[in-house]
């Protein structure tokens, strides 16, 4: 039995580059690609206090994510490892790091791979990151590529 290893991917050339180094350092195992949906996708509010809810807008969210799986699928395809490998989709619905996190928990993943959009400064404070949250919070290795 080999390794699982855990990609997250939101379609960013990082997460990309992620998915290509696990898949070109890990074979014999399994591969879990997934793509997380903030649940906020979708909801929309006013400038009273108000908001509405927008299931298209997250139903497009959803489609799009299961885009970046097969998407994953293509390249694995193309690298020529599925008959070493599995690989395995998943879109799954919550906060991202939370759901990373916790999605690494239930499931017997040894070692995560995933992209950083290397922000720093004001735009990190301000715009979180989820790589260092998992890093952080994760109870496996946790390998970023940027």
């Amino acid at each position: 039995m080999g390794i699982h290893v855990l990609v997250p991917l939101d379609g960013s050339p990082q997460s990309w580059a992620a998915f290509d180094h696990a898949v070109a350092t890990y074979d014999e195992g399994t591969i879990t690609a997934l793509h997380v949906v903030n649940p906020m996708a979708g909801v929309y509010g006013d400038y009273e206090g108000g908001g509405y809810y927008d299931a298209q807008a997250y139903d497009r969210a959803v489609e799009r994510g299961e885009g970046f799986l097969e998407r994953a699928r293509t390249r694995a395809e193309d690298a020529d490892i599925l008959e070493t490998t599995v690989l395995e989709t998943t879109v799954e619905t919550g906060p991202p790091a939370r759901t990373i996190v916790q999605y690494i928990d239930e499931n017997d993943v040894d070692h995560v791979v995933m992209g950083s959009h290397g922000r720093s400064g004001v735009a990190r404070v301000l715009l979180g990151s989820v790589a260092e949250s998992v890093t952080r919070r994760a109870s496996v290795p946790v390998t970023v590529v940027r």
